[in-house]
């Protein structure tokens, strides 16, 4: 009787034990889905900027700094009334030879020689902040900007919505930037990107930096 008793209790945890694997194995799946989907659309809403310095010297490092002001002065000029993703692309794309020429300049005015390479691509990012919006780590539309042999410290932010001229130290994202991103996002996957989130946003965007960081997910390209 008492054996009999232990094969039931037995059974009992084994069954227990196959339905809290299918469920958690259901929620993994879910979680996934809505991380691919979410990671896709915020990826088809902004348009990066992606600069590598030459070394991690702290000359190559500074010339970099004077090379993405450069860029970004530039940028806002022929991107000022731009009102999609897709038009700063197209006008980026129409002046690529500027950009090039713009870098060189400057990296010969502060006394380097060092060639730089631009293209507009679709390339791995990490999670980064710009004031109060975060965004998640993916593959993102941007234009890369390599100078010399590009083994030092990257600089990253987002050329539209313009996100690089936020004053970072001030933790504050204009808000016409953010109507911007509001109005090529869903409410939710805008939350998820502001800080002001509440905890299960915030738990989502974890999710979603958990799986792109392990390569569990990738943004979908265009």
């Amino acid at each position: 009787m008492k054996k009999f008793l232990n094969n039931i209790k037995n059974s009992k945890i084994g069954i227990m034990i196959i339905l809290s694997l299918l469920l958690f194995l259901y929620t993994l799946v879910s979680a996934i889905s809505y991380t691919e989907a979410v990671s896709s659309d915020i990826s088809n809403s902004v348009f990066r900027l992606h600069v590598i310095a030459n070394s991690d010297s702290d000359e190559d490092q500074a010339l970099k700094y004077k090379v993405r002001d450069n860029l970004l002065i530039y940028m806002k000029e022929i991107c000022t009334n731009c009102s999609s993703k897709q038009e700063a692309i197209n006008i980026a794309s129409q002046h690529l030879d500027e950009f090039k020429q713009i870098a060189l300049q400057t990296i010969k005015d502060e006394g380097f020689l060092y060639n730089v390479n631009i293209e507009i691509g679709n390339f791995e990012f990490p999670t980064k902040e710009y004031g109060d919006i975060t965004l998640p780590a993916g593959l993102y539309d941007a234009l890369r900007v390599k100078i010399g042999s590009a083994q030092g410290k990257n600089w990253w932010c987002v050329m539209f919505p313009s996100l690089c001229f936020v004053d970072i130290s001030s933790g504050v994202v204009p808000e016409e930037s953010k109507e911007d991103l509001k109005n090529s996002l869903s409410d939710e996957e805008y939350s998820l990107i502001s800080n002001n989130s509440n905890y299960e946003i915030k738990f989502k965007f974890k999710l979603l930096e958990f799986f792109a960081n392990n390569g569990l997910i990738t943004a979908k390209n265009k």
